[in-house]
């Protein structure tokens, strides 16, 4: 009806739905039998198949559009007179009708780009943007803004309020709705440059890294579809959060990792102590490497002598070793230069038969090079490295590391990083992760790690300058999004400054780009946590929350003849009452307490990385855990606990402004003993 705008929005999301399920019973119908020359076209196209069905899922609780634009002339004609504008319907995939007309648009589309960009200063041609309120599937509210009428005044959105605050209950989800001008600049970049991301908490650097992974894909999807993108997460807990974004999107071919699964070639199950570990996480590292692996290799003092039938062929020593230096100087990894020794070899003497009348060929050359002796004179001069052999020797053999570690480490740091007992063989080693990431290394320095397309780093302000090498082996010949926050460095070699990881990432040209207008955390929280900053990344700019809900807030000094166990139960059923998801963050010492706490009290709780339901919606969470995860309510248990739990007060009080900045609507903190100083 003219008078019912909502009526006629249902009616085309209920098009929508249908045009949707079409063009999903359409991929389910293909038949493929005659259209394929082999089983091996066949099992591939099937697979493309079966993903399109999958990406053509209409999730009954995730709208299907959030946005309308009505252009005052038709893109890319707005220069013709008395063209007519176009509406369209902005969403989370492109949805058309049985004669091919588009019902919604992907988000990631130029034309859906003035839904994030335009503003009153720059309508960007657009005369109505409407936004789109649903309660479940159903869609239930819209709010105009009528970009070119100058007579009203631009507000904040309501339904864009609503949504950014709506309870958290399961994973992570996509802010595609909600995506601001700051934040669309970084998804919108291209894929030839690197982008690095510093964020407050709160800022949707996450989201923005994910959501540029998508639009990567939809413009470049061909190339990545060859070389592959990849998110690497801090931890298991934190990708089974994010998990769901980019399915949501569309996107299921992404992979997901830590950088401890990047370079799992051997089993972990040692620790190293914090001195220790720094040392093997610096970059000097690498060239100590450099120079183990590259001393096996030894300058020829014999000829080689090639026999093929009745003639013999001798190679001098002397040009041997014109060889062997020749491809030291060309810097090649040490495997690809071992394989190229017996051919330089076999090279050599086809030229001496060349020079006595012979026209030997490339099947010569090869059979020269698979000679006896000259595989003989290759093990001798350029001998196979196994890098786990030769990492653990480092660390079990003091002699060896003095002679390659000699002006790079001192003998203080030297001592630091040798194993105390003897080691029999790799397999009994225990290895911590610092020196699976030594492997990974030396594994590279023998043979070039597989590069992809795009890589997307998150919470990388807590890597080592090993680590950011190892990632960015991962995408030397691609680009990467880098995304962390400073001040939530809380590891004892966290990142000092974005310039020097990205220079230990190889990226140093990459673009950083700031966010501080805060959209997750709540106005009162986020000015009592960025108390600390001072404190623990000076100059960094605080975020401001741009929300108009200050949130609620509360600090509780636990007294009396109350356990302090007993006041924080009772703060975890209070915000329970509430709806969404809320988190308990301790110290990792006081875990076990707690979880004894909760259990005689009834409530049943999850650990970090399983996902909440309506019927259990309290998450437990060490504070060594929180890092990147977020929830509606949040309870802080024992700031000072959380802060003498790190090794350092610096760190300690990096983990407290993590645990401080987890929620979404709520924070109630509970304490015994007295707060930091940092916070009065």
């Amino acid at each position: 009806m003219p008078d019912d705008p909502l009526g006629r929005e249902r009616s085309h999301l209920s098009a929508s739905r249908a045009a949707l399920r079409a063009m999903r019973e359409d991929a389910e119908s293909l038949d493929i039998k005659d259209v394929t020359a082999n089983w091996v076209n066949a099992a591939v196209l099937s697979h493309q198949i079966e993903e399109r069905i999958k990406a053509l899922a209409d999730l009954s609780h995730t709208p299907l559009f959030f946005g309308r634009l009505n252009y005052l002339h038709a893109p890319g004609a707005e220069q013709a007179e008395g063209a007519e504008g176009e509406q369209f319907y902005i969403g989370r995939r492109h949805v058309h009708d049985a004669d091919g007309d588009p019902m919604v648009i992907d988000w990631r589309a130029p034309v859906s780009q003035p839904f994030y960009r335009a503003s009153k200063k720059d309508p960007m041609d657009i005369g109505l943007r409407r936004r789109f309120g649903y309660t479940g599937g159903d869609l239930t509210a819209y709010e105009d803004e009528h970009l070119s009428d100058p007579a009203e005044a631009a507000a904040t959105s309501k339904l864009l309020q609503q949504e950014i605050e709506r309870p958290r209950v399961g994973p992570m989800r996509d802010i595609v709705a909600t995506i601001q001008p700051e934040q669309d600049e970084i998804v919108r970049s291209g894929l030839g440059g690197s982008v690095c991301v510093q964020g407050g908490p709160g800022t949707g650097k996450t989201a923005v890294g994910l959501h540029r992974v998508a639009y990567l894909l939809y413009a470049h999807r061909d190339r990545l579809a060859r070389t592959g993108t990849l998110v690497i997460g801090p931890n298991r807990s934190f990708l089974h959060y994010i998990e769901q974004v980019l399915p949501a999107l569309g996107e299921l071919e992404v992979k997901q990792a830590t950088v401890d699964d990047l370079v799992a070639h051997v089993e972990v199950r040692g620790r190293d102590d914090a001195a220790a570990a720094v040392i093997k996480g610096d970059a000097r590292m690498a060239e100590v490497l450099r120079r183990a692996v590259y001393s096996h290799v030894t300058l020829p003092t014999e000829p080689v002598m090639v026999v093929r039938g009745s003639r013999r062929w001798r190679v001098p020593a002397y040009e041997l070793e014109v060889i062997v230096r020749e491809l030291l100087d060309r810097g090649i990894r040490y495997g690809a230069a071992r394989e190229a020794l017996p051919q330089r070899i076999a090279h050599a003497v086809l030229v001496q038969m060349e020079r006595s009348g012979e026209a030997p060929d490339d099947r010569v050359q090869d059979a020269v090079a698979r000679n006896t002796a000259v595989k003989a004179a290759v093990k001798a001069v350029w001998p196979p490295v196994d890098p786990a052999k030769l990492v653990l020797r480092l660390l079990t053999d003091a002699d060896f590391l003095a002679v390659h570690a000699a002006g790079i480490l001192d003998e203080d740091e030297q001592k630091e990083i040798l194993w105390a007992k003897p080691v029999r063989s790799v397999k009994s080693a225990k290895w911590s992760a610092a020196d699976a990431v030594l492997i990974d290394e030396t594994t590279d320095l023998v043979q070039r790690t597989h590069s992809l397309g795009h890589v997307v780093l998150d919470e990388a302000q807590d890597l080592s300058p090993m680590q950011y090498r190892a990632v960015g082996r991962r995408c030397t010949t691609g680009s990467a999004t880098v995304l962390g926050d400073l001040a939530q460095g809380t590891t004892p070699w966290a990142t000092r400054s974005w310039e020097e990881a990205l220079a230990h990432l190889g990226k140093s040209d990459a673009v950083v780009e700031e966010l501080t207008a805060g959209f997750r955390v709540p106005t009162d929280v986020i000015t009592y946590a960025s108390r600390l900053l001072p404190h623990i990344a000076p100059g960094l700019t605080p975020v401001a929350s741009v929300r108009e809900n200050p949130g609620f807030f509360e600090v509780r000094e636990i007294s009396g003849t109350d356990s302090p166990e007993a006041e924080v139960v009772r703060a975890c059923e209070e915000l329970l009452r509430n709806e969404g998801s809320t988190g308990l963050i301790a110290a990792d010492a006081r875990v076990a307490a707690l979880a004894e706490a909760l259990r005689e009290a009834g409530i049943g709780y999850l650990s970090p990385g399983e996902e909440t339901t309506q019927e259990t919606r309290l998450t437990l969470v060490p504070a060594s855990l929180a890092k990147g995860l977020e929830y509606d309510y949040v309870v802080l248990d024992e700031p000072r606990a959380v802060v003498d739990g790190e090794p350092d007060e610096r760190t300690g009080l990096r983990r407290l402004y993590v645990a401080l900045t987890r929620a979404v609507s709520g924070l109630i903190v509970t304490h015994a003993a007295p707060l930091p100083g940092e916070l009065a």
